[in-house]
């Protein structure tokens, strides 16, 4: 059976009304995100591994999902904005009360109070945000906890070079700042081969000797298996955690953590010159046969797949054809036995052999995009929490 999740098999699941309503089943395997946390904390060895949870984890639900990285031990998250943790907090309220849950994004203007009542670190990405947060602390009269964010080279967010040679200089500007983290994030940490993994290391190095001593963190998922050099004192692995591979052109050795499974709401028998969906793409040869899912780009299912996407029925490849619409996608099912292309019948659209990396080949995009793209449309089932 090529599914993430056998369970996915059990015509009870397809009973319940959740599902039927739906026409769409995601499953999403918890054990295997613990499980890829520990490979990941196994290749650091020493060095602790965060959890970086930002877009909802990835796609995949953030309170099912952190409190199962907590289980295996995550005590310091990453998040993107301050909504994302402030939500985060409350989930990890009762598992892990102690977490440390950061920022990415930095100090929202004027939000400072949001941060103190619950919390969080803000991850400090200008000379602006150092002097606003240590304004806050001057004001509480304590020292207030924060990531430092150094540019390495990204040239998004982080201090640039002009304003490290500021801080550098005038390393008062930290004040009543506790920094608890200096960071910088790599570029091309997937190119193993490539030069801008040296040069940003050796330029945080350097730019770490400038400044007061903290703990530092570079490496983000491929970042992790580029060797000791660069993990410091924290990894921040984030779509390695969810079975995306962090090594592209080698196996990936992460665990596949999604399903993806939908129901043929109808089969069509077509013939030459008939033309299936919008725009009349894709025109019939010869008879045919065509079965239609309630999947669509609203679900998560790039329009990018038109014409190329790939799935499987009982094992076998139909391909996408005609244009990804928002709400549905048409097959070429000419080839598969009747009994098992029909309405009702099941379609696997990303299983343990086609998982969210081959998908985003098809679509000329990345695994990142599948996982955050997947729909709130599809009903949910969690495993092995």
């Amino acid at each position: 059976m090529r599914s993430a999740d056998p369970s996915l098999a059990d015509p009870a699941l397809w009973d319940s009304p959740a599902a039927r309503r739906a026409g769409a089943v995601l499953s999403i395997d918890l054990g295997a995100i613990r499980e890829n946390y520990r490979r990941l904390q196994a290749e650091l060895g020493a060095t602790p591994c965060a959890a970086v949870c930002k877009a909802d984890a990835y796609g995949l639900g953030l309170g099912d999902v952190a409190p199962a990285l907590a289980a295996e031990g995550a005590t310091q998250f990453f998040v993107a904005t301050l909504d994302e943790a402030i939500a985060l907090r409350g989930i990890l309220a009762e598992p892990c009360p102690a977490a440390e849950i950061h920022v990415l994004n930095g100090l929202m203007p004027g939000c400072e109070g949001d941060y103190l009542a619950h919390r969080l670190r803000p991850v400090l990405n200008s000379l602006g945000d150092i002097e606003a947060w240590a304004r806050r602390a001057a004001a509480e009269g304590r020292a207030l906890p924060a990531a430092v964010h150094l540019d390495s080279g990204m040239c998004r967010l982080g201090l640039p070079p002009r304003e490290l040679d500021r801080l550098a200089a005038e390393p008062e500007r930290l004040s009543g700042i506790e920094v608890a983290l200096l960071m910088s994030h790599l570029a091309c940490a997937e190119d193993r081969e490539g030069p801008m993994n040296a040069r940003q290391l050796a330029d945080f190095r350097a730019a770490l000797t400038r400044l007061p001593r903290a703990p530092a963190s570079l490496a983000n998922s491929p970042g992790v298996f580029l060797g000791p050099d660069y993990h410091f004192d924290l990894a921040r692995p984030g779509v390695a955690l969810y079975g995306v591979n962090p090594l592209p052109g080698k196996p990936n050795p992460m665990v596949q953590v999604v399903g993806l499974k939908a129901r043929i709401l109808q089969v069509r028998e077509i013939d030459a010159p008939q033309s299936v969906g919008y725009g009349a793409d894709y025109r019939a040869g010869g008879p045919m046969r065509v079965a239609t899912l309630g999947v669509g780009y609203a679900d998560g299912y790039l329009r990018s797949l038109s014409d190329k996407g790939s799935a499987f029925i009982a094992g076998q490849r139909v391909a996408v054809i005609g244009r990804v619409s928002m709400d549905l996608i048409t097959l070429d099912v000419t080839d598969v036995p009747p009994a098992q292309a029909r309405p009702g019948g099941i379609v696997d659209l990303l299983d343990p052999e086609q998982g969210p990396d081959r998908l985003a080949d098809e679509a000329g995009t990345i695994g990142y995009e599948i996982l955050t793209a997947l729909g709130r449309r599809y009903h949910r089932v969690y495993s092995g929490a």
